[in-house]
């Protein structure tokens, strides 16, 4: 699975981005998706989940309430609706592909380049 990620930008504080993860190469409904993100000098962390059939999704406690996962088997695709955005989020996102849905990066098998994300205060 090729993943690619696009969206990112620099939004001010309170302000809304969308990405999204284009997927290509082998079957993308059979995989479960995830958002990590990693800010510099800090350990990357997981943001958001969705299982194959997107019946299943996982947030995490720090973007509970903001942020929306969602997913098109058709497209081939996988969204991250982010509002209320402030400057911890800032970070480089990246979109990865598993058997299944769970918080640690190791758990993926496929990532993608990852997009910048800047949010002024």
């Amino acid at each position: 699975v090729q993943l690619v990620e696009s969206g990112g930008g620099l939004v001010q504080a309170g302000g809304s981005l969308r990405l999204s993860c284009a997927a290509s190469g082998r079957t993308f409904s059979s995989y479960a998706m995830g958002w990590f993100r990693q800010a510099p000098g800090k350990e990357r962390e997981f943001v958001a989940g969705i299982s194959w059939s997107g019946g299943y999704t996982y947030s995490a406690d720090s973007v509970k309430g903001r942020f929306t996962i969602s997913r098109d088997n058709v497209k081939n695709t996988v969204s991250l609706q982010m509002n209320s955005l402030n400057a911890e989020d800032t970070a480089v996102y990246y979109c990865a592909a598993g058997s299944k849905v769970g918080t640690a990066p190791r758990g993926y098998d496929y990532w993608g380049q990852g997009t910048q994300v800047t949010v002024s205060s």
